[in-house]
């Protein structure tokens, strides 16, 4: 730590080996707000030099309590903290701060033991370092944790734009009422059969109760029925072994198997063949499934959520579909309005979608009159809810400004009529 280094020396006469010194230096790194907790003023001292001329900013601590303030009211993205401490062992701060925060902690002590380390980690520490702390390994673990700190707030933003993403829009009286229901069955296990017209938001529906249940951690899996042909759709659901058909040039999960623990969409399950669906029926019945080609049982842990644009009842009396199979995914049946039924949520709809465009085209949010507003809640939205993005994007693409009733009937009517 004594050695000699060419370019500008720490201060506190404390010496670092020029590559470490050129790591730290790296430009590309930016700034951390740090929080320092010790009971010994020279370590606050030194640890908040160093810091400080790494281009962090330091506020110190001097015990648990003030710890637990600082990091009550400001927001850190690390925080040193000592294990011996008076008043409140370091410990004890620890675990409140795993409570109440998500910033990495490294823990620092002078009476540093294996179960003490041990203990620290398993409470919730990023790291544990001993004292007289090797201050290239003070280094690296404190931009370590910053890396991390900053790929949890990455992660956050990129979940929260997840969750936006697939959002349901809309306070009229019938989206809140599915709002209820969703609330009340998305916590449980039960099967769920999510019917509507093409383009109302089915998959949506299917996302919030994934998102709000046990298994929000897990897969989220969803099959297009209607999309896969009907000599695939065994193999696409359950896998396949080697050898079990020409192009089978390798073992393959099925979905069942991907979504273990997790949620299992199958949209347009109406469209689904009817060996299919006896295979779906069995898997519902004892959670296992055979691979194509396989002999072996495999057990599955998956909540199934189908979603259908067909009348099952009429396809089941044409002889379409098992009156079985409807009954073991139909517990709870959610139907979803056509946006025709739901004109008060237009207005909330088109300013989404205007948003979201403007964003995806890189141009500034367009505003839209109310009287445009008004021409769009008359239309016959066939297509619904999809129908509406397709026309807002249309919008945002061609009108020059703010977009106006004359807009609508030169660029909507048309295709409308």
């Amino acid at each position: 730590m004594q050695d000699k280094i060419k370019q500008k020396p720490y201060p506190t006469r404390v010496r670092f080996p020029s590559i470490f010194l050129h790591l730290c230096h790296n430009k590309n790194r930016s700034m951390a707000k740090i929080l320092v907790t010790d009971d010994e003023s020279s370590i606050r001292r030194t640890l908040k030099e160093i810091l400080e001329y790494e281009k962090h900013e330091v506020d110190l601590a001097t015990d648990g309590p003030s710890c637990l303030e600082l990091a009550r009211t400001q927001t850190y993205d690390v925080i040193l903290l000592d294990v011996k401490m008076p008043e409140m062992d370091g410990l004890e701060v620890l675990e409140r701060l795993m409570a109440t925060v998500e910033t990495p902690v490294i823990m620092i002590s002078g009476h540093g033991t294996i179960q003490t380390a041990v203990e620290a980690i398993k409470k919730g520490a990023y790291d544990f370092i001993v004292k007289p702390p090797d201050l290239n390994r003070l280094l690296v673990s404190v931009r370590n944790a910053c890396d991390k700190q900053a790929l949890m707030q990455q992660t956050r933003k990129l979940k929260h734009e997840v969750e936006k993403k697939y959002e349901m829009v809309g306070e009229s009286q019938a989206i809140n009422a599915i709002h209820s229901m969703i609330a009340k069955v998305a916590p449980t296990s039960a099967r769920i059969l999510i019917t509507g017209e093409n383009g109302t938001g089915k998959e949506l529906v299917a996302r919030q109760i994934h998102q709000l249940s046990n298994r929000s951690f897990a897969p989220f899996i969803e099959v297009n029925c209607a999309a896969i042909p009907s000599e695939l759709i065994e193999s696409q659901l359950f896998g396949h072994e080697k050898g079990a058909f020409t192009s089978a040039v390798k073992q393959r999960k099925g979905d069942f198997e991907l979504a273990h623990g997790g949620t299992l969409f199958l949209d347009e399950i109406g469209d689904m063949s009817q060996s299919a669906q006896a295979k779906v029926l069995r898997a519902l019945q004892e959670n296992k499934i055979t691979r194509v080609g396989g002999e072996k049982d495999i057990s599955v842990d998956v909540r199934i959520i189908a979603a259908t644009n067909k009348n099952l009842k009429e396809e089941i009396a044409a002889g379409r579909f098992r009156e079985d199979l409807y009954h073991r995914l139909s517990v709870i049946v959610i139907e979803v309005p056509p946006l025709r039924e739901r004109r008060d949520d237009i207005a909330r709809l088109t300013r989404r979608f205007i948003e979201e465009t403007c964003r995806q085209q890189g141009r500034p949010v367009k505003e839209i009159d109310e009287e445009a507003l008004e021409a769009l809640r008359g239309f016959n939205w066939s297509g619904n809810v999809r129908e509406l993005r397709n026309v807002v994007e249309r919008l945002v693409i061609l009108c020059d400004g703010r977009i106006t009733r004359a807009d609508i009937e030169k660029y909507v009517q048309p295709v409308m009529l």
